[in-house]
């Protein structure tokens, strides 16, 4: 189906790659006690699913982006069809801390750096293949919770009219592919909220991540796993994944095995 994204090559051909940066040990931040369980759990779930993963931990806000780089100009990504980065550290409202972050200023990777790093401009190889980006750590110091009463009805929102485009457009240009297509973002919190984390199982988030792709990979579409990642923090109040930034133009199915 032209609604899904294609694999055009077997599994022993395909040459997936996922890229995982996780943060543990700062200069002046806490330790992410727990984290290491979640290395291991990602690392374990992506290798089923097929891909190789290329583990980094403990970088600065420059380190990750070299990585990244270097990540991005991988010439496997020529035979493969998608691509996984996972980040995870202690974060700030502006993006991921670095290993000598002291506050929400000094050494932050912006999380724009991630999407310019493999925009279809950049990361020539990636294009037309769906870029999954997962983000596990704190966006703020809020909690993602309120208290809510059963009484009225809360107000509807407005529907907002869609943008039209006028037909019979044309354009001289031989070709053009918009600059940042086929993302897939999932963050563990919503802006401005904290992320959770066991020191002994590590991140919520992650522990749910695991099990639903665990449960649904084969079946699901990417975008229906992460709605039902969503939705098993219903009884988790304090904290709600959020998807953002998210450009898929078709379904990803991962087929596992195949």
């Amino acid at each position: 189906s032209s609604q899904i994204y294609p694999i055009h090559l077997p599994r022993e051909t395909r040459t997936r790659r996922a890229l995982l940066i996780c943060n543990i040990e700062f200069e002046h931040l806490s330790r992410r006690n727990g984290a290491e369980v979640d290395v291991e759990g990602m690392t374990k779930l992506l290798e089923g699913l097929g891909y190789v993963v290329d583990i980094h931990c403990n970088l600065t806000s420059q380190g990750m982006a070299t990585v990244m780089k270097d990540f991005a100009d991988r010439k496997e990504h020529c035979t493969s069809d998608s691509t996984f980065l996972v980040f995870m550290s202690h974060g700030v409202r502006a993006g991921l801390c670095g290993t000598k972050s002291r506050d929400g200023t000094t050494d932050i990777l912006s999380l724009d750096t991630i999407y310019e790093t493999f925009n279809n401009k950049s990361c020539r190889a990636l294009l037309g293949k769906p870029k999954v980006v997962i983000i596990q750590s704190c966006r703020g110091g809020k909690e993602g919770y309120t208290l809510v009463s059963d009484s009225g009805d809360p107000a509807m929102p407005a529907p907002s009219s869609a943008d039209t485009i006028s037909a019979g457009l044309e354009d001289d240009a031989i070709f053009k592919v918009h600059l940042e297509s086929d993302f897939a973002t999932l963050h563990s919190s919503t802006p401005d909220t904290v992320s959770w984390r066991c020191p002994v199982r590590g991140s919520v988030f992650i522990q749910h991540l695991i099990e639903q792709f665990q449960n649904h990979a084969c079946n699901s579409d990417l975008q229906e796993i992460f709605r039902k990642i969503q939705y098993s923090f219903g009884k988790f109040p304090r904290q709600l994944p959020s998807q953002e930034r998210t450009t898929m133009l078709r379904k990803f199915y991962l087929f596992p095995g195949h």
